[in-house]
């Protein structure tokens, strides 16, 4: 995943670790040889477009709405056909009053008239404020999970690891961000929430209460379940 950092000067760019405390819980309850947290890739302004999400400040957000009008005010003045033209003027309204696209309601019919286009607050964004700016690990994370990802976590053995997935996928779907041959040889996935676990004090003791339970590959994956998959080699 690729998080654009707009207009904050002092955060390193590059791959970054995504410093969810509940790894760092995890890893306190079950023995590995490391911890690998998930990570994200944060870029420079000038992948504005090619990137998932941006983390903007206070300061920055308006430049966006500013791109994004500057873009429909052009595109208008190329007598557009109605049908696109009467979206543009309602994206158009709607930035004029601080009200990114992503926000904006529109119809099946109306995503289909526009879809050539790439307007930057169609992405997620996030918005920090200066004391925001603080804690740039907090930061990121905060992006990651309001762009609509999730992650889940395999523990014991070689590594306690975060895998990030987008929100709604499925256990199948899952079992392909550690690998292809997981997934089509998927067979169950054994699911138990970070709240049993939690609570049980590892996943021994998950397993002891009863709270492990085993799921189809329609399952859809919770943020931060822990899992195991079946399947066949």
């Amino acid at each position: 995943m690729k998080i654009c950092v707009h207009g904050i000067p002092g955060l390193p760019l590059g791959k970054r670790n995504l410093k969810d405390a509940r790894l760092d819980q995890a890893d306190q309850l079950v023995e590995a040889k490391k911890k690998v947290y998930a990570q994200v890739d944060a870029v420079g302004e000038e992948e504005l477009v090619q990137a998932d999400a941006i983390l903007t400040s206070d300061a920055g957000f308006p430049d966006l709405l500013l791109h994004d009008l500057e873009f429909l005010e052009n595109r208008l003045g190329r007598s557009p056909e109605e049908a696109e033209k009467a979206v543009l003027l309602k994206l158009q309204a709607a930035i004029e009053a601080g009200t990114p696209a992503r926000k904006v309601e529109l119809s099946t019919e109306e995503r289909e008239a526009i879809a050539a286009h790439r307007l930057l607050t169609d992405k997620p964004i996030t918005v920090a404020t200066e004391a925001d700016l603080a804690d740039h690990d907090a930061l990121l994370l905060r992006t990651f999970h309001e762009a609509g990802w999730i992650t889940y976590l395999t523990v014991g053995g070689k590594e306690n690891r975060a895998w990030a997935i987008c929100a709604g996928e499925t256990a199948w779907e899952a079992a392909g961000a550690i690998h292809t041959d997981i997934q089509k040889g998927f067979i169950r996935a054994e699911i138990i929430s970070f709240a049993d676990f939690a609570e049980a004090g590892g996943e021994t003791e998950a397993k002891r209460a009863g709270k492990q339970r085993l799921e189809t590959k329609t399952y859809v994956m919770q943020d931060c379940d822990l899992v195991n998959f079946r399947f066949n080699k």
